[in-house]
C-alpha cells in the first residue's frame, strides 16, 4: 500500500538579520527551496526584510528575539532582567542562565513578546503565520508559559517544537554542541503541555542531517528550518548553490 504523502514546510529563520541574508532567504524561496520565512523585527534589516514578503509574497511569522540585539519595547529604555548593563539582550546562553536562575521575569518577557508582535504588524499589516524563538528561547521553562498564552491571546495558532529525534547519538556533533540540541529538546517536550493546553499546534521540528532522505514518518507535517546564503557565497562541488542549516 502506498505510504500518504508527506507535506514539507521548509522556514528560513533570520530573515532580517542583514541584507545578505534576506537575499539568500529569498533567492531560496523563488527558487522553491524554502515555503516560508520567521522575521526578526529587531534584525538590522528588518524593514527591507518586510518589504521584500510583501513584494514575494511570501509567508511570514515571526522569529521571537530575546537573546540577541536590542529589545523593541519598553525594556529599549530603562533596566530591565532581560538586558545587559549595556543594553543588549544576554545572548544565547546568557539568557539560559538568567532564566535557570530566576533572574528573568516573566512579565517582562511578555512585554517585549507583546512589543515583537505589535512591531510585526507595523512592518506587514497583519498577524504573523506562526511564531517561533530565536535560538529556541521559546521553549525554556516559564517562557514557554508566557508564549502560549501571548499567542492564544493574538490568535496565532502554530508555533514550533525543535524535537530532534537521535540528536543525542549524533557522536559526529562537538560535545558542546549536542548537550545544547539535547538541553533544547528536554525543553521542548516539556512544552507541549503549555502550548497544547492554549490550543496551539506544535510542528515537529527536523534538521536535515538528522534525517534519510526517505522520511519516515507517513502523513507528517515535516518542518525543516534553514538559513540560506546567496549563491554567489557558496556553492557545491556540482555547482549548485547551497544551504546553511540552522
Amino acid at each position: 500500500m502506498a505510504w500518504p504523502r508527506v507535506k514539507l514546510v521548509v522556514t528560513a529563520d533570520d530573515f532580517g538579520y542583514c541584507p545578505r541574508r534576506n537575499e539568500g532567504i529569498v533567492e531560496a524561496f523563488l527558487a522553491g527551496a524554502v515555503t516560508s520565512v520567521s522575521l526578526l523585527v529587531n534584525g538590522a534589516a528588518a524593514d527591507s526584510a518586510a518589504e521584500l514578503a510583501r513584494r514575494h509574497h511570501i509567508p511570514t511569522g515571526l522569529h521571537a528575539n530575546l537573546s540577541e540585539g536590542r529589545p523593541v519595547g519598553s525594556a529599549l529604555h530603562g533596566a530591565s532582567s532581560l538586558l545587559s548593563p549595556e543594553g543588549f539582550f544576554l545572548g544565547k546562553m546568557g539568557f539560559r542562565e538568567a532564566v535557570a536562575a530566576g533572574d528573568v521575569a516573566l512579565p517582562q518577557v511578555r512585554e517585549e513578546l507583546e512589543a515583537q508582535l505589535g512591531r510585526f504588524r507595523e512592518l506587514l499589516g497583519r498577524n504573523p503565520t506562526h511564531v517561533d524563538g530565536h535560538q529556541h528561547v521559546h521553549v525554556l521553562p516559564g517562557v514557554c508559559q508566557v508564549f502560549a498564552e501571548v499567542l492564544q491571546a493574538h490568535g496565532v495558532r502554530f508555533t514550533r517544537l525543535p524535537l530532534e529525534r537521535g540528536v543525542g547519538g549524533c557522536t559526529w556533533l562537538e560535545a558542546p554542541a549536542r548537550a545544547f540540541a539535547c538541553s533544547v529538546e528536554r525543553d521542548a517536550r516539556a512544552a507541549v503541555g503549555p502550548f497544547s493546553g492554549r490550543g496551539l499546534r506544535e510542528s515537529g521540528f527536523a534538521q536535515p542531517h538528522l534525517y534519510p532522505r526517505s522520511v519516515q514518518s507517513p502523513g507528517l507535517v515535516l518542518p525543516v528550518a534553514v538559513q540560506p546564503v546567496p549563491a554567489s557565497d557558496a556553492w557545491v562541488s556540482t555547482g549548485g548553490p547551497m544551504l546553511s542549516w540552522a
